[in-house]
């Protein structure tokens, strides 16, 4: 097992560390953490993806601002973070940095996963310097690390990060991409299929339900369909939805797997996939506490 979190170097709320820890004994006990990046200043490194290999080790990715409050020569944006990625064997030796993207949307999560053939498929928010935010990706093929591609011209202009990153499954070869754009003040949940190992992408298909708040997650099939996640508003609260989505129909039957209507949020929703369905956990604000939350965890059945 290997669990990630940060852990503030500085004073400011932005400056922390990634710190990585592992289990080899079903999480009885758990190595002394490590620092994937060899950038130690006092500024952020987070948004991390965890990809395990066959070796007992995993590659993280993760979005670095060690040039975050600096300008480089010829450039005309400020303040870019980056992505980053490092392998980290069992062992925890830790094989070189790899510089992703020199810029990238400050603080969307990160999403990414293995195909069949042991390719490394990372998706996330760009950034442009002309503010355009859509969504790229990267792929390791035979340790070696493709240029930044875009999945769709969405052409979301945005001068702010939304907080709002794509997430990525894969089975086989087979491989689902979910995100969030509001490209034209139309907010709208994404979905792009790859049955290739992410060398190219179908043209996305829209599959929310008129009042997107994204927030997604998805799970790839071995038929290439895919389970979705994300959060549409509804009376005045938030709707967990789900919808299994197949590349020809789209998604045909979206269900409300649970409605927040208090105060606080539900946060980002994940889900993984057990022996006979899927498993999806949230924060759910408990009602007159203070802020307080707690999480909260369903089986969903999957039928064949």
């Amino acid at each position: 097992m290997a669990a990630q979190w940060l852990e503030l170097n500085g004073p400011g709320d932005y400056q922390y560390d990634v710190n990585i820890a592992f289990s080899k004994d079903e999480g009885r006990s758990w190595t002394d953490p490590l620092v994937p990046h060899d950038d130690r200043s006092q500024r952020e490194h987070g948004f991390v993806s965890l990809v395990p290999d066959q070796f007992g080790g995993l590659t993280a990715v993760w979005l670095d601002g060690r040039e975050y409050d600096s300008q480089t020569e010829g450039e005309s944006f400020e303040n870019a973070m980056q992505l980053r990625a490092r392998q980290i064997n069992s062992d925890g030796t830790m094989n070189a940095e790899s510089l992703l993207d020199v810029r990238t949307c400050t603080c969307c999560q990160t999403s990414a996963a293995r195909t069949a053939s042991g390719d490394i498929v990372a998706v996330y928010r760009d950034r442009t310097a002309d503010e355009i935010r859509d969504i790229s990706a990267v792929r390791q093929a035979d340790g070696e690390w493709t240029e930044p591609a875009s999945i769709h011209n969405d052409g979301w202009e945005i001068a702010g990060c939304p907080v709002n990153g794509p997430a990525i499954d894969t089975m086989g070869d087979r491989i689902s991409v979910i995100w969030f754009t509001a490209a034209e003040n139309e907010p709208k949940v994404r979905i792009a299929f790859s049955d290739d190992g992410g060398a190219q992408f179908d043209e996305p298909l829209r599959i929310d339900l008129g009042a997107a708040a994204g927030r997604v997650d998805v799970l790839q099939f071995a038929d290439g369909s895919a389970l979705a996640l994300w959060i549409e508003y509804v009376g005045g609260g938030e709707a967990i939805v789900m919808c299994h989505v197949t590349p020809d129909a789209g998604c045909v039957a979206p269900q409300a797997l649970h409605i927040n209507r208090g105060g606080g949020s539900v946060g980002f929703p994940r889900m993984a996939l057990g022996g006979t369905g899927a498993f999806v956990a949230w924060t759910q604000p408990i009602s007159g506490a203070d802020g307080s939350t707690t999480i909260r965890v369903v089986e969903v059945a999957l039928t064949p």
